[in-house]
């Protein structure tokens, strides 16, 4: 009777499905949490485990207590917001035994680049740095006073958008020409960069007046024969502006 009303071709597909459900059934009990479920999903005995983990972190309010000076430092820089425990690590150890536990203080160069290296997904104008060309070999801290950061030089109109390219301009042999030197920038590019563009130059000629051996520049450049030098080429076709090589 049961043949007649269950149809053949299904049985593989019954039996197929009865081994999966019971397969998970058993991957289940052994991979799931015993107390996974009682609050949420989520592991009901980890909240015991973390609440059981020894605190490492004093909070603000213990540096305060004895680094007044710092903190009045600290509050008017651009630093107010960073907690001190994110640059010198969890501080605990310190308010219990001050004499005995010292914090840490990153002396070297690669903790301030966690904020800020150079990252073009960053606001325009935060201060970024690419740090291999940055003062390489020198501590963050020769220069800039962590408690009350400025900047040696305020970034200026170009920089403050386009800072990879002032990154790399600033170690090359132009660094001391302006933007507009080579760039035409009307006025509204500073407020609808998008809609109003920088213009690139398009003339050889942009190069001349400093790299043409019959150039008027009084400053030591490599000069060449524009007449000769490149012929039907642009110098920019095969020499990058912002960082050209020396010689």
């Amino acid at each position: 009777m049961f043949r007649h009303k269950f149809p053949a071709q299904l049985v593989p597909l019954a039996v197929l499905f009865v081994l999966a459900m019971t397969a998970l059934l058993v991957a289940r009990a052994f991979l799931v949490p015993e107390t996974f479920g009682d609050y949420g999903p989520y592991r009901a005995n980890s909240v015991d485990e973390i609440a059981a983990q020894p605190i490492v972190y004093a909070g603000a309010k213990a540096c305060e207590d004895c680094h007044d000076d710092i903190v009045a430092l600290k509050s008017d820089s651009h630093h107010q917001g960073v907690a001190c425990e994110a640059c010198h690590g969890p501080a605990a150890g310190h308010v219990d035994a001050p004499d005995e536990v010292s914090p840490q203080i990153p002396r070297g160069r690669g903790y301030c680049p966690l904020c800020h290296g150079y990252n073009p997904s960053r606001p325009s104008g935060f201060p970024q740095i690419l740090s291999d060309r940055h003062n390489p070999g020198r501590p963050c801290i020769a220069c800039h006073d962590p408690h009350a950061p400025t900047l040696p030089r305020t970034p200026e109109e170009c920089d403050a958008c386009h800072r990879e390219i002032a990154n790399d301009k600033m170690v090359s042999p132009h660094t001391m020409l302006a933007c507009t030197q080579c760039h035409s920038v009307p006025n509204e590019h500073l407020l609808s960069p998008r809609s109003a563009r920088a213009l690139k130059p398009t003339d050889p000629g942009t190069c001349a007046p400093c790299h043409s051996e019959s150039g008027t520049a009084k400053f030591e450049a490599p000069t060449i024969n524009f007449e000769s030098h490149g012929e039907r080429y642009l110098c920019w076709d095969c020499h990058y502006p912002h960082h050209p090589e020396a010689n």
